[in-house]
């Protein structure tokens, strides 16, 4: 499953990084967002799947998947949080998110949800 485009959007750049080097070891095509609206402006880039934080300044993870579900309802997205708060995950859940990861997260398990994730819109297709 090489060349899988993933939008990693997260105002940590520890995270970003570590998520970037492995993914682009896997033969994947990482693209780096700070916050929602910077996950916004790069949705032209046509990523396959998006890892989306929750809690990020200028624009969180709530607010860019409200916008993104008017434009791309069926693109995946799998949401990462630290926080546990159950308003939270089910206000997530009802934008159709495919899959959530909580922090600190193993990257071999996130890599693996990438990967069914993305064979699910797949095999829906």
């Amino acid at each position: 499953m090489s060349n899988l485009k993933v939008l990693i959007v997260d105002d940590q750049s520890g995270i970003r990084r570590l998520l970037t080097e492995y993914f682009k070891h896997e033969g994947w095509r990482p693209v780096e967002a700070t916050n929602g609206q910077e996950a916004l402006d790069l949705l032209p880039e046509n990523p396959d799947v998006i890892l989306l934080d929750i809690k990020m300044p200028v624009m969180d993870g709530i607010d860019c998947l409200t916008r993104l579900r008017q434009s791309h309802p069926d693109l995946p997205v799998i949401v990462m949080t630290a926080y546990g708060e159950l308003e939270v995950m089910q206000q997530a859940e009802d934008l159709g998110i495919s899959a959530k990861v909580l922090k600190p997260f193993d990257v071999i398990a996130l890599r693996d949800t990438v990967q069914q994730v993305h064979m699910q819109r797949l095999q829906a297709v």
